[in-house]
């Protein structure tokens, strides 16, 4: 697929325009107030026959792609933004990728949360080029406005670590962008938005989504009427996962492991020093790997997946009673999320040879909100027979966004 892409690039059928536009660089009196949206920038410009093209290339291997070619009926823009977030009661400068449709509107917006990324190079802001995010800016031809949060410690915050699973930095980088990006199509480029939210992810990104979903019906209802929400393969027990792994023998994504205690070492949760729960080398390495310069096979590369080897002796036998590790237990409490009674249509969606996040986590939640009482026909759980973590990517976006187009379409 990569190569199919770069090859319908390199013909440029599509117009880039880069000139940025600063919002601060005029006195005008009648310049909108923003508190979120500081910036923005027009990355690329596509035509609706260029993303058709681009859907006819690459409908053999994928083909949903028909219907959503069908719906195609705008151009699009595509910017950058930065916008005002806050990490631990601080000011920060965010940043992330707005996909517009070329027209008035009123659009429903859907954001998308990406999954797990070691890259800066490959945040969404920096390589909108890349084949998963030019499919969700491809979308906003349909008729939303598609909104693609880098994270912090990408795009702009690359400057610090990532957060990575943390729950409350996660869920306030993704509303804030949300806020922006009402600022930005109602301030700047003059189009209605439909009071209509959409919200999608896979791997952490499911595992984000869900935590948004919940947050926005606990807290923030009142500022977001929130339609639907597609989780993708998330990791929503890490308990679980983490029980689930040190039961292996062998785990092919050691880079996963090392991002958490990685991302909760920093955050100050885990109070254990590597050398507790890794062995060398692994131990004395394991906190240099996440500076954004390596991809996650390059860091695997430096791990093992032999779970014996890159766990210590003591962690694997103990970590569930000995009270030394229970900021490890605690961290992973604190950021998973269990079902509750969700008032939104909710699609769960998982490979079921998927051994990087092991499916149990998806038909557990799935089970729990039922159990809870959830309307079976508003938690729907949707198993991707004979797809892996990796090859579920795609299937998954593209079943969350025709699920989508067939709930704001209405009955």
């Amino acid at each position: 697929m990569k190569n199919i892409f770069a090859k319908l690039i390199a013909i440029t059928l599509f117009i880039s325009l880069f000139s940025s536009c600063s919002l601060f660089e005029n006195d005008d009196i009648d310049k909108p107030v923003d508190k979120h949206l500081v910036s923005y920038e027009i990355v690329k410009s596509y035509l609706p026959d260029f993303i058709k093209l681009i859907f006819d290339q690459v409908a053999g291997e994928y083909p949903e792609l028909d219907s959503l070619k069908e719906k195609v009926d705008y151009g699009i823009f595509v910017y950058k933004i930065t916008y005002n977030t806050t990490f631990k009661g601080e000011d920060k400068l965010a940043s992330g990728l707005v996909c517009v449709p070329i027209g008035l509107g009123p659009f429903p917006v859907m954001s998308y949360q990406n999954g797990t990324n070691t890259l800066h190079s490959n945040a969404p802001s920096v390589n909108p080029d890349y084949e998963l995010y030019l499919l969700l800016e491809f979308v906003a031809s349909t008729g939303f406005v598609v909104s693609i949060p880098d994270y912090l410690g990408f795009g702009e915050t690359d400057d610090m670590f990532h957060p990575y699973l943390h729950k409350e930095s996660t869920v306030q980088v993704v509303l804030d962008m949300l806020r922006a990006v009402e600022e930005l199509t109602a301030n700047y480029l003059d189009i209605d938005l439909k009071d209509e939210l959409y919200i999608a992810g896979y791997s952490q990104g499911g595992w984000a989504t869900m935590q948004v979903q919940k947050a926005i019906e606990e807290k923030h209802a009142n500022e977001f009427n929130l339609k639907a929400s597609a989780c993708g393969a998330g990791p929503y027990n890490l308990n679980y996962i983490n029980e689930y792994v040190t039961d292996l023998t062998t785990y092919p994504m050691p880079y996963f492991l090392g991002y958490m205690y990685n991302s909760y070492l920093n955050l100050g949760g885990i109070t254990n020093s590597p050398d507790e729960i890794f062995n060398e080398p692994y131990a004395s390495k394991i906190t240099t790997l996440y500076d954004g310069s390596k991809s996650g096979d390059e860091i695997n590369a430096e791990l093992t997946t032999t779970v014996a080897d890159l766990f210590t002796v003591d962690y694997l036998a103990n970590f569930k009673t000995d009270p030394k590790y229970s900021s490890v237990i605690s961290m992973l409490g604190e950021n998973s999320i269990l079902a509750w009674e969700t008032t939104t249509p909710t699609l769960i969606i998982h490979g079921m040879e998927d051994d990087f996040v092991p499916t149990k986590v998806s038909t557990d939640i799935y089970q729990d909100f039922l159990a809870l009482s959830v309307p079976i026909d508003q938690v729907i759980w949707m198993p991707l027979p004979g797809l892996g973590h990796q090859t579920g990517i795609i299937p998954s976006g593209l079943a969350s966004v025709l699920w989508f187009m067939e709930i704001e379409k209405g009955p």
